[in-house]
Formats: C-alpha cells, structure tokens, sequence
C-alpha cells in the first residue's frame, strides 16, 4: 500500500471518528441538558396530582394517565393492522406492481408532515365521534385514531424488512415437512422477525410520545381526568408533550416544561427496555 493510500484511509478513518464522537456528544449534551434542568423540578406532588386553582395545586398526573391510554390504544390497533399488512405483502401478494406501490404508498405516508394528520383527524375522526354521540368534541379515541394512521407506515415497513430477511429455506422446509402456510408463518417467520416487529414498536411509541401538533387538534387540552378509563377515552385530554408545549408557550412555566421533558425521556426509555425485554421471552431458544 503506497504512503499516498495510507494517509488517505486514515483522514478517512478520522472523519469516520469525528462524526460518530460529534454525533455522540450531542446526544449525551442534549439529554443531560434536559434531564439537568428537568429532574429537580419532579416531584412526587408533580407526578401525583392535577392542576388545581382552588386547591392551588399543580401536578402532571393526567397528563402522564392520558399519554399511556393513547399508547396503548394507539399500538392496540396499529401493530396487528401493521404487521398483517406486512405479513400479506411479504407471504401472500403476488402483483408485484401492487406491492410496489403500497410500498411507495406507505413511504409517501411516512413523511407527511403530522399537522396534516392532525388537520385530517379533526374533520374525519373528531366529526365521525360526534355524529355517533360518543364524543362531544375533540377526545383522546378521536387523536388515538389519527396516530394510528401515523404510525401505521412505520410499523408495516419495519416488519416488510424483517420478514424479508427470514431466509428462504426455513419457508422451503416447513413447506416440504408439510406445515400450512399460516402455521408456518405463526411457528417460523414471525418470531425470526421479532426484531423488527419490536423496533417498529419502539419507533411508533417514540412519534407518540412526541407527538403533540395532531393531537391539539384531535385529542384537545384538558388537563383533569374524567373520572373511570372510558370516561378518559371519550373526552379531551392533554398528553405529556401537549402539555410541555402549554405549560412553555402558553404559560411560560418552563422549570415544568423541563420537568415533563425530563419524565417524556425516562417514559419512552422504559417502554423501550419493556419492549426488549419482551422480544427477549418471546424469541424462541435457539
């Protein structure tokens, strides 16, 4: 190798370095900037009570309570619409024009801004909630239902990847020992696919969590529980992210706003090790 070559790889190696160190860096300053100016500020009267003007109090709690229900409902119905998605483009689709345009299709969704979301879900989900008398008006089912659409890209990609990474011959010798089609989809490929079924679920809880323009205009503001879970579904509620907004720009509290920064990291990262956790029992031993 001439001097020429060597002195090229290793500028290359450097900037290699550099980027990955400066990409680092700013993680760790981001978030310990964050968690710095917002964990002294929760405590255990923040996390456990509600914005009060005749008790004087102040607290997150609906925030926190109204940020999981959409979570739950959210992947409730996202995750299996999503990976059966997958599962049929991937197994069972055999118009490979088809497949290429839901592929372009879901790619396209992927990267629409969320205000239109938010702008679809309050003339389409907020008015269909109405209609039926579930709701009066903007609800936490109403900004589930726009996230889901949201989300809905992320997870059906996630899972088409993993599902084509199974190697062929696992679905060859299924087959060939006589399994069905859908057992060996149950008992083979989606536990092989575990990965990126999980790192979907990861992403999707993360533009939940974070998401807070398509829920003003679906999910609302309201920052007190309604009292029972169905109550809470079919009402406004404030998430932890609206509510950051609120308490900053609205408000100009921001030792709250880092506060629900603060607890916003420490929610999603233990969701995440939830979620691995999960994968971890459910893969099968090898």
């Amino acid at each position: 190798m001439t001097n020429k070559r060597r002195l090229w790889n290793a500028a290359v190696r450097a900037l290699v370095y550099a980027a990955a160190a400066l990409t680092v860096l700013l993680l760790v300053g981001i978030l310990g900037y964050v968690l710095y100016r917002g964990l002294p500020n929760v405590t255990p009267a923040l996390l456990t009570q509600s914005d009060s003007v005749l008790k004087g109090t102040m607290g997150i709690f609906p925030l926190i309570v109204n940020t999981l229900c959409v979570i739950v409902l959210s992947l409730l119905i996202a995750l299996p619409l999503g990976v059966g998605a997958a599962i049929y483009l991937t197994e069972y689709a055999t118009n490979q024009k088809l497949i290429r345009i839901i592929e372009y299709t879901t790619e396209t969704l992927a990267g629409i801004p969320s205000i239109i979301y938010g702008l679809v879900g309050m003339l389409v989900f907020v008015r269909l909630t109405k209609m039926l008398h579930l709701t009066t008006g903007s609800s936490l089912v109403a900004g589930s239902l726009t996230l889901v659409i949201m989300i809905l890209p992320t997870v059906i990609r996630t899972t088409q990847e993993s599902l084509k990474t199974v190697p062929q011959s696992y679905r060859e010798g299924a087959l060939a020992l006589g399994a069905k089609k859908w057992y060996m989809i149950r008992t083979i490929i989606l536990p092989s696919s575990l990965d990126g079924i999980v790192t979907g679920c990861i992403l999707s809880v993360g533009r939940i969590v974070g998401e807070s323009a398509a829920l003003l205009f679906t999910a609302g503001a309201g920052k007190l529980l309604a009292g029972g879970l169905l109550r809470t579904y079919f009402n406004s509620g404030a998430t932890l992210s609206v509510g950051l907004y609120m308490y900053a720009f609205e408000e100009g509290k921001y030792d709250v706003s880092y506060a629900i920064a603060a607890v916003l990291l420490v929610l999603v990262l233990v969701i995440n090790l939830c979620a691995k956790l999960a994968k971890k029992k459910m893969k099968p031993k090898v």
